[in-house]
Order: structure tokens, then C-alpha cells, then sequence
């Protein structure tokens, strides 16, 4: 018997898909499961015999040579005799078919159930095909959902929740989710509990206006070429974002700060100052940020490549210190800030601080950024 699986909140019994090693007394077989709860009736008929009958439940067809899997035979599929051969080469000696009482439902039910109430905003609901229902993006956003609700869905052991990562990028025809039942059936208060928890949804890109303010005297007098913007432009088409213009300024405190308070007041909602990040005599930009802005959200990160990456709140305006990693490296600390912060959902001082776990980036010789764990900052 599978085990008991005990919560405070209700016990939820371990059922397999179907019947295993079950005698067969004659061509057909009936078995009820009743250990005090309503269980379906499962009756098991050989292929031969089951022709003219209405499939329970989708049957999956594999095929290594062609590469395809999925629901040859669909739910309600009746079975006709040209059917028989490919069933056998299936693998299907015995076909399940199921009476569900009133206390349960099917599996294709149980997960329409829970999708429409997982399906927040910016998704919409797959399926349901071999059990399997799929939220799917809608629009290009970041993903957005509560950890510890997901966990609550598969606390219950016949419950498959699925997601991609939290807070990482979407876009729109991805697959944001996938979830089903263990078993073909499931009572009725299980899917119920599951659906306590909140929807996840696919938060919209912001189109918040950037400037840059770029810092260095070698870069102020011409003697270097600033590579950054191009990297940056790049970064800001993502999101849709306007980009209103870049000032140099000399390695002068008054001066970054006179440069970021220009593009404020012509609308700028994100200042992206480079230069002068570090600890050296001449590094003068986390100083003049701090001046300029009412919070300092928080000044290093514990993520490799860009550990030195700085925000800061002015009224309702951010102003990023990016350190010179972001000139080099193709995805940095900055890359994840930016997502949130087009996202509508700035990370705080605290989060970010357990940042570190998984924060060092792989530097794949082909970047798969946001498709990686580096991206994954929830």
C-alpha cells in the first residue's frame, strides 16, 4: 500500500496512475478503491475487447525514430478496430476505463481547475493534453509568483507544479508554467486546497525613460572611446524603453551629480552613471549618488560579474552606479536590476543580499542569458 502522506492542514493519500500487477479473473476486471474516501471505479479491458468503447483517459504514444511524443488516443476517443494494431505496438495489453463518483474528478478537470486559478495576467491556460495544462505568456514581461504558494500546491504529493524561475523574463509563446495530477483522478477537496494559492502572472515592461551619465577623465577629454553605450541601447530595446542621451562628465563630484539632475528634470526615470565605481582616490561616483538621492536601495552585490553595481532612490526616479564589468562582460548584476526595475518591482537592500547563491555567472562560450540560473535573482 503507498504510504500516507500527513499535513496539518489534511492528509493527502499517494494513488498510482492505475492498478498494478492486477489479477485478471476473465476478460474483465472491476476493482473499487474505498478506503474511506470516494475512489473511481477502475475497470481494466483487454485491447480487443475494448472496441466501440469511449477512452478515459488520453493514451501516449512514443516514438523514438520520429522524435514525437504525446496524445495519440484522446480522451472520448472510441475505439475502432484499425485502432487495435497501434495500441499493441503502444504497449497497451489492457485499457483502463473509469466511473468517477462525485467526490472526484478526472485529471484533465483537476488541472483546468487550478489553471484558471493560476492564470494571473499576462498568461493564458493550455490544455489539457495527457493530464497536462500549460500557462503560457502572453505578452513579453517577467515572470512573477509567489515561492512559497507553489510549494504549498505540491506540499500535496500528487500535485506536478512546475515554473520557470521566478522573476526571470518572459516572452510572448514561452511556457511559464506546467502542472497535473499524479494519478487519473483526484478528490475534488485536493484541488480545492490547491487552489488557495495565488495566481502568477507575467508583469509588462515599463517604458521608462534612461539616460547615461558617463564618468572619467580619459573619457571626457577623448583620449578613450566610451563602449558602453552600444552594450546599453541593446539593453533598453528589450524593454522598450526610450533613450534620452549621454553627458561625459570629468572625474568631479559636482559635476556627476549636475549631469544627473539635468536628465531628471527632462524626464529620465533610470540614470545609468559608469565610471569611477570603484576605491580608487579618483572614484568619486558612489559619493555623488548618495548625495543626490533620498535612499541609497543598497551599494555592492553579491554577484560576479558585477559585484560593484550600485541603486539608489530619488522621488520616484532610480539612479544606477554600474561598475566597468558591464563594458566587459555581456550579462552582469546590471541586467537583473534592469528587469526588475522595468518590471515595476525594484529589488530591496535585503533580497538582494541572497543574491549570491547561484550568483556567479558560468560565462557559457554561448550565453543562453535569461534561459540560466545566473539569471535567477529571486
Amino acid at each position: 500500500m503507498p504510504p500516507v502522506f500527513g499535513k496539518e492542514d489534511g492528509e493527502f493519500r499517494v494513488k498510482p496512475r492505475g492498478p498494478s500487477s492486477l489479477p485478471m479473473n476473465g476478460p474483465f476486471f472491476t476493482e473499487r478503491r474505498n478506503r474511506g474516501d470516494p475512489d473511481m471505479i477502475v475497470k481494466t479491458l483487454p485491447v480487443e475487447q475494448a472496441v466501440g468503447k469511449k477512452i478515459s483517459h488520453d493514451l501516449t504514444l512514443i516514438d523514438p525514430e520520429t522524435g514525437f511524443k504525446g496524445a495519440r488516443f484522446r480522451r472520448g476517443h472510441v475505439i475502432a478496430e484499425d485502432d487495435v494494431p497501434l495500441l499493441r505496438r503502444m504497449g497497451k495489453t489492457n485499457i483502463f476505463f473509469l466511473e468517477l463518483s462525485p467526490g472526484e474528478l478526472h485529471e484533465d478537470e483537476a488541472a483546468l481547475l487550478l489553471g484558471e486559478r493560476m492564470k494571473g495576467a499576462g498568461l493564458e491556460l493550455r490544455g489539457p493534453e495527457e493530464g497536462k495544462c500549460t500557462l503560457v505568456a502572453c505578452r513579453d514581461g517577467l515572470l512573477h509568483f509567489s515561492d512559497d504558494d507553489i510549494d504549498f500546491i505540491n506540499d500535496d504529493p500528487d500535485w506536478l507544479f512546475t515554473t520557470r524561475p521566478n522573476k526571470t523574463p518572459v516572452t510572448k509563446g514561452m511556457a511559464a508554467a506546467a502542472f497535473r495530477i499524479g494519478p487519473l483522478s483526484m478528490e475534488r477537496s485536493r484541488v480545492d486546497r490547491a487552489r488557495n494559492a495565488s495566481p502568477l502572472s507575467v508583469l509588462p515592461w515599463s517604458p521608462l525613460h534612461a539616460a547615461l551619465v558617463t564618468t572619467g577623465r580619459e573619457i571626457f577629454e577623448g583620449t578613450v572611446r566610451d563602449a558602453f553605450l552600444p552594450k546599453l541601447i541593446k539593453k533598453l530595446d528589450v524593454y522598450g524603453a526610450p533613450f534620452l542621451g549621454q553627458t561625459f562628465c570629468p572625474d568631479d563630484r559636482d559635476s556627476i551629480i549636475g549631469a544627473a539632475a539635468a536628465w531628471l528634470e527632462k524626464g529620465a526615470r533610470i540614470i545609468i552613471c559608469t565610471g569611477g565605481m570603484s576605491v580608487d582616490a579618483d572614484d568619486l561616483t558612489p559619493g555623488a549618488i548618495e548625495a543626490m538621492c533620498d535612499e541609497v536601495v543598497f551599494r555592492r552585490v553579491p554577484v560576479i560579474p558585477g559585484a560593484n553595481l550600485m541603486l539608489a532612490r530619488r522621488r520616484n526616479s532610480f539612479v544606477l552606479g554600474v561598475p566597468a564589468s558591464a563594458v566587459f562582460f555581456g550579462r552582469t548584476s546590471l541586467d537583473m536590476v534592469l528587469d526588475r526595475l522595468y518590471a515595476g518591482i525594484p529589488p530591496s537592500g535585503a533580497e538582494v543580499r541572497r543574491w549570491g547563491k547561484g550568483g556567479l555567472c558560468r560565462n557559457c562560450v554561448s550565453c543562453s542569458y535569461p534561459g540560466c540560473a545566473f539569471s535567477a535573482r529571486s
